[in-house]
């Protein structure tokens, strides 16, 4: 993409996706409008939201690499995705035209010709507090950074210097993360709120997202997009643990605060360091999906597919038994999504995006 081309073209591009959430794409006219910007690869940061694999390889106990993790996934194989099949990530990827899936940096059998359709370099438990990251023994975001170094040394072996360069610059940074800032820190462990009160860990982690994006644009990036952070609250989990049958509105409120400051932050990169970026309404699109379930074709929006569906997840919910039907669910475990909601929220993203940044 030429330095002077708008995030409204890239966004253009993104709005070709839409037809691959309704069953249908032109993939032909998505490669050239892709190779006429320069379009080059995606590389994604964040948590579990978007890690397709990277903890298999990590000594910690956040991982989803055992059934009934990936029941839907290709060959029916747990990868490491904590759903049953893809991530929103992965769709965008198959949008684009170059790859099914995005694959994790740290897989073993990564191939040099994936690094050139995009990687993953989140973790699954991580957040923009590097405390977080550290209490599950997880990569933080400075590592995933780290590892985007490293990735930019193997693709200049692979490529040569200045097409690696060239790669980096045309890529779309990918951040989703923040969830596990406030549900398994600032919400369960001690030490953040005896130094700051909500609305001050939510300037922190803002803070810390700001360094992230310098760090990386440094390093190359021109356009990144940030996923915000979900109603909390109305996680299957949290309902749970609060004994409510509805949505915490504590929580989905530190979630909504949060986001309005993730777009703060993002609105000064814009105008001091000419960053094109663009925003992902997360929130709205699962509490839409929660409120009016029939729009989507979901049917159970309350508890998750695995178990229960009120309190498992990650290693509680290794081998139990799983719903008929996961597409009429919206949470695959008691936390994360099914497919088929990374799917809506890949599509409804990507549209409202659009519409929000073109008018």
């Amino acid at each position: 993409m030429h330095p002077g081309v708008p995030m409204v073209t890239v966004l253009a591009l993104m709005a070709l996706m839409m037809p691959l959430f309704s069953g249908a794409v032109d993939i032909r006219q998505l490669r050239q409008l892709a190779a006429r910007h320069n379009v080059t690869c995606v590389l994604v940061f964040g948590d579990s939201s978007v890690d397709p694999g990277n903890n298999n390889r990590l000594p910690t106990t956040m991982k989803g690499n055992f059934p009934p993790y990936g029941k839907d996934f290709f060959d029916r194989h747990p990868t490491g995705r904590f759903s049953n099949g893809r991530l929103a990530t992965d769709f965008i990827a198959e949008a684009l035209g170059y790859t099914k899936i995005i694959p994790a940096f740290l897989d073993p059998n990564l191939k040099p010709a994936d690094l050139l359709h995009g990687v993953s370099f989140a973790s699954a438990a991580s957040g923009y507090d590097d405390l977080t990251a550290n209490l599950s023994q997880v990569l933080p975001v400075s590592k995933q950074i780290e590892y985007l170094k490293h990735y930019k040394l193997h693709l200049s072996r692979l490529v040569g210097g200045k097409k690696a360069q060239n790669i980096v610059k045309n890529a779309i940074f990918v951040l989703s993360m923040g969830t596990n800032d406030f549900l398994q820190n600032y919400f369960l462990e001690p030490t953040r709120p005896k130094q700051f009160t909500v609305e001050q860990y939510q300037n922190f982690l803002a803070s810390r997202m700001f360094q992230d994006i310098k760090e990386m644009n440094r390093l190359g990036a021109t356009r990144v997009v940030v996923v915000g952070v979900p109603p909390l609250g109305c996680m299957p989990l949290v309902k749970t643990l609060a004994d409510q049958n509805t949505c915490v509105e504590r929580y989905n409120q530190a979630a909504w605060s949060f986001n309005a400051k993730i777009k703060e932050k993002l609105a000064i990169l814009r105008k001091t360091i000419g960053l094109k970026d663009a925003y992902v309404d997360c929130y709205g699109v699962i509490q839409n999906a929660i409120n009016a379930p029939q729009k989507f074709g979901l049917v159970e929006t309350s508890k998750g597919c695995c178990g229960s569906g009120t309190i498992e997840y990650g290693d509680t919910c290794k081998g139990l038994t799983t719903c008929a039907d996961p597409s009429k669910y919206a949470f695959w475990d008691a936390v994360h999504p099914t497919e088929k909601m990374y799917r809506i929220l890949a599509g409804e993203a990507i549209e409202s995006l659009n519409e929000t940044l073109i008018d």
